[in-house]
Parts: C-alpha cells; structure tokens; sequence
C-alpha cells in the first residue's frame, strides 16, 4: 500500500492543516508508505478545505475513475468555525463531495463530526475520528519551571476574531502584569498594550519560543482541532482552553489542563492551574506523529476503493461546485464582472 497525500503544501509558518499534514507526509516517508506520484499511489488522502486551487477537485475525480481509495479529511463545519452566512455554501460542497467519492471519511474530533452531520452531512459506511498530532523531533517534550512571574503564551496562524481575540483583548486590559506576563505568537486583528506580540513563527522556531513559557491559553472558539494546542501540549506546556469545539477532547485525551467557559473565569482558572501546576505537568501527555500516524496507516489499510465515478459525475459535481462558490462570492473574478456589469447598467440607465 502506498498514500498519497493530495493538498497544496506551503513553506514556513501557515495554518495547522498545512503543518499537521507535513508531519504525516514524514511519516509516511519514514515508513515507506508514502508516493509521491498520485497516479501511482493506492490511498490518496484529500484535505478538502481549504479549496486553493478549484482544478484539484475535477482532477481527482479523474483520479477516481482509475479505482484509488479517496479518504477525505474534514474540518469544520467552516459554517459554524467562521459564521454562517456564505460559509455554509462551503459547506455543502464538501458534503456533496464526501458522498460522491469518499471511501472513508476521516473527522478531526467528535465535536467536528456531530455538527457536519447536524447541519447536513450524510454518514459515510467507513468514517473514523483521529485527532492531530505533532513531529517529536521539532516539539520535544520539556517540563518548564515558573519563575518570578508566572509567564503565559498563545498563538494563532488565523486572525478572524472566533480564534479568541475577545478574550486575548480582556486579558490584555485586566490580567495583573505585576504577576503575570504574556505572549501572542500570530496574527492579530488587534493590537495589545500590555501582552507582547510576536509574528507567526516557523514550527522549529515556534517550537523553541513556546519552551520559554509556563502556561498555554486558548480561547478559539469552535476550532475542531487545533493544531497550536496539540504543539504546546507536546512541549510540556499546561493548557487553560476554552471549552468549545474539540478543546475538551484535546485536554482530556492527554490530561493537559483546565477549561473555562467565559471571560469571568479565565483568570480564575488560570490561577487554579498555577497553584496545581507541578501536578498537572507530570500529568501530560502528548499526541505525536508516531501514534496519529499508525492509526492513519490501519484505517486506510481497511478500505477498498467502493465508489464508481463516472464522466457525468465529474461534470455534474464540477458544475455544483462553480455554482456554489458563485453564490458564496469566493470566485473573485466572477464577483468582480458582476461588479463591472451592474456598474455599466447604471450607467446606461442614466444615460
């Protein structure tokens, strides 16, 4: 058996499911289970979202037809991740996809997979949940010692305000500075008077910077499995998160930490950990590659490739596919003639 994993890879810092797929792709290397060449592999593995390049999808229909196993990755619901809206269009395409040729369908937490199927989601007969993990060798486990400050860290590669800035902007305004300090590794949509800022860092540099800190504070909201939180899990970092999303699956699956549901308890339970922090830190354990990757290798070694695409069907999902991204406004350039056409009429009209 040989895996192919099909996502448009980027260098340097970007968001967790460009690093979490790398990590794979290392694994899979490591292990002799991994092809490059698509048309030579038996598994290829798809990451739906984000779309990037829209000629992916005829392409690896195309790829369907020659008998492969599809297993498809999915995240979100990006309706419920990013707001609803034209989001769910998103939505539905992944779910028209995932009917249409997915052999096995992989969700990144159970929170993920109960609210694609609220929303409209069909079950696949093949579906698993699996949560991230990370590559040992950069995120190395380390115990960290609190100093005269007790010092707190957060990152996020996305800057849309469901990742946490409300709190991260409370925090800024009423933690006490005389005991505390604090980090933000990322991009903002705000900027802060008292935390430090510092921009999105490669993982090796990332990796390193979180060593330098006592406690990792998430407040993303909705996230099905954050990357950033398996990364400073994996350093020996104690975890105050949010509780939504996937973040309590995260903490109770490798005993990290403590959750909190609003702004008024934030502080509260940051100070709870303090006080229990040698504890809790004997108490850590990290989700690696290694573990995730094994797991990745049984499910595809399970599935046979049952979906039959035809020529039609290419056609017909490409055609849905354009007509959802239209109406979604995430086709720029046909946004952009709409726009010179209305502008035009007016102008006639006015003539």
């Amino acid at each position: 058996m040989k895996i192919h994993i099909y996502y448009g890879f980027r260098e340097g810092a970007w968001g967790g499911a460009n690093q979490f797929l790398k990590y794979l792709k290392n694994y899979l290397i490591s292990q002799d289970l991994y092809e490059e060449d698509p048309l030579k592999a038996s598994v290829i593995l798809f990451n739906s979202y984000p779309f990037r390049e829209e000629w992916r999808f005829k392409r690896l229909l195309k790829i369907k037809r020659d008998n492969k196993i599809i297993i498809h990755r999915v995240d979100g619901p990006i309706s419920i991740v990013r707001g609803h809206g034209k989001w769910k269009y998103i939505d539905e395409i992944i779910y028209k996809f995932n009917k249409l040729a997915a052999d096995g369908t992989i969700f990144q937490s159970r929170w993920s997979m109960i609210n694609n199927k609220h929303i409209g989601m069909k079950s696949n007969d093949y579906e698993t949940i699996l949560l991230n993990g990370t590559d040992p060798s950069v995120f190395s486990y380390t115990k960290s010692l609190i100093g005269e400050k007790v010092k707190l860290v957060c990152s996020s590669w996305s800057s849309n305000w469901n990742k946490g800035f409300k709190l991260y902007k409370y925090l800024d305004e009423n933690l006490d500075f005389s005991k505390f300090e604090m980090c933000f590794i990322g991009n903002s949509p705000i900027k802060f008077k008292n935390i430090k800022y510092v921009k999105p860092l490669p993982p090796k540099s990332i990796a390193k910077k979180l060593r330098n800190y006592n406690i990792y504070i998430t407040a993303s909201v909705n996230d099905p499995c954050s990357n950033s939180l398996i990364e400073a899990i994996s350093v020996g970092l104690p975890i105050i998160a949010i509780n939504s999303g996937g973040n309590p699956e995260i903490l109770e699956r490798t005993n990290s930490g403590l959750l909190f549901n609003s702004e008024n308890d934030a502080i509260e339970k940051i100070e709870d950990l303090v006080k229990n922090y040698s504890e809790i830190v004997k108490k850590i354990k990290p989700l690696t590659i290694d573990d995730v990757g094994k797991k990745y290798v049984e499910f595809s070694e399970n599935l046979e490739p049952r979906k039959k695409i035809s020529t039609g069907d290419v056609f017909r999902f490409m055609n849905f596919f354009y007509f959802k991204k239209i109406i979604s406004g995430e086709t720029k350039w046909i946004r952009k003639c709409c726009m010179n056409l209305k502008i035009k009429f007016l102008c006639f009209c006015r003539r």
